[in-house]
């Protein structure tokens, strides 16, 4: 269950070249994304309308995208244009979707694509600012969408399983605090004159600060539909105001999590940090990618076999503590979305 009437991030703008399409499941529904002469981004449905092979196992020649099977060519908008010693004017259209590349992301709208604005795409304070140093990347996860939701607006399991990098058992002693504004769910966490962990330490020596000193922490998650999620994080030497010290007295980032639904069980996953500290060092944005990239990789054993469970035991009810409310809220959030798309009259009166 998820909303369609939405943008999500398809691809990273890297993952689709030139001269090939790229195949990618969204929504549970199989589109071949490619470029057109001009290097503009379309989106057709992964469906030879010849033999129903998948488009996205063809080439791209000029404007259009050509199947691997029989070189049936097909435009942007769906429409069937070539086909070698074959007419072509009867074959029924493709489905096409709305896209719209900026800052590094392609963006589709898997809905009805008369709904779609590229206003509607979120702002983010770190997107295209050259105040932030970003480095990101990609995992495909075998669980619902929601379980990452759970998994991001509840940082306590951080100590457990982030136990090496950015774990730490302050994380579970300071409650964190959840508010809903609208369709935003804020859930933070606040912890002062302690240790920083492993990955915290390694920010600091990075921004040229001692890692031997005790910090302030902070953990401030952000939810906004359909399933995207910011997390500020960052330390401060303590004395300096913490959250909102000056910069030269800490490290501090946006994480980044863009999920995109791919089927009622997997998700693709794109993660990154946008770091407010020497946002121009190429080498620094690699070494944190890389740390980065494998405390991500924690996550995905735990939400898969996780997913696997609840596959096995539908009948059991799982239980909601005080550190679920993050996650409880975004999924109410999702849930209304949901509902309204469903049934616009009824979201309407109740409004």
């Amino acid at each position: 269950m998820f909303p369609l009437n939405t943008w999500y991030v398809a691809a990273r703008s890297e993952e689709i070249p030139s001269d090939r399409p790229l195949g990618r499941r969204i929504c549970n529904i199989p589109m071949a994304l490619f470029r057109n002469s001009a290097g503009v981004p379309a989106a057709v449905e992964d469906f030879c309308p010849h033999r129903g092979a998948p488009l996205s196992l063809g080439k791209v020649e000029g404007d259009t995208l050509v199947c691997g099977y029989h070189g049936l060519a097909m435009g942007c908008d769906g429409k069937t244009v070539s086909m070698p010693c074959q007419r072509v004017r009867g074959f029924p259209a493709n489905r096409s979707f709305p896209l719209h590349e900026e800052h590094g992301f392609v963006w589709v709208w898997p809905g009805d694509a008369t709904k779609a604005d590229v206003a509607n795409i979120p702002k983010f304070e770190w997107l295209g600012n050259p105040q932030f140093g970003y480095g990101g990347g990609l995992y495909e996860i075998a669980c619902d969408y929601r379980l990452m939701i759970d998994n991001l607006m509840d940082l306590t399991h951080e100590t457990y399983v982030h136990s090496t990098s950015i774990g730490q058992k302050e994380i579970d002693e300071v409650p964190c605090q959840t508010r809903v504004d609208g369709d935003h769910v804020i859930t933070e966490r606040y912890m002062e004159g302690i240790e920083a962990p492993p990955f915290w330490k390694m920010a600091l020596r990075m921004n040229g600060l001692p890692d031997d000193q005790l910090v302030d922490r902070w953990q401030i998650c952000h939810f906004t539909p359909p399933s995207h999620i910011m997390i500020e994080v960052g330390v401060a030497l303590q004395g300096h105001g913490g959250y909102k010290a000056p910069d030269e007295f800490k490290a501090a980032s946006w994480v980044v999590d863009f999920i995109t639904p791919k089927t009622d069980t997997s998700i693709h996953y794109f993660w990154g940090m946008a770091r407010k500290f020497k946002p121009q060092d190429a080498e620094l944005t690699a070494q944190i990618r890389e740390g980065q990239g494998k405390i991500f990789a924690e996550d995905q054993e735990m939400l898969e076999r996780q997913q696997q469970n609840l596959l096995a035991y539908p009948e059991r009810k799982l239980l909601m503590l005080n550190i679920d409310t993050g996650g409880v809220q975004s999924r109410k959030v999702i849930d209304r979305v949901v509902a309204a798309e469903r049934n616009p009259a009824a979201a309407e009166a109740a409004a």
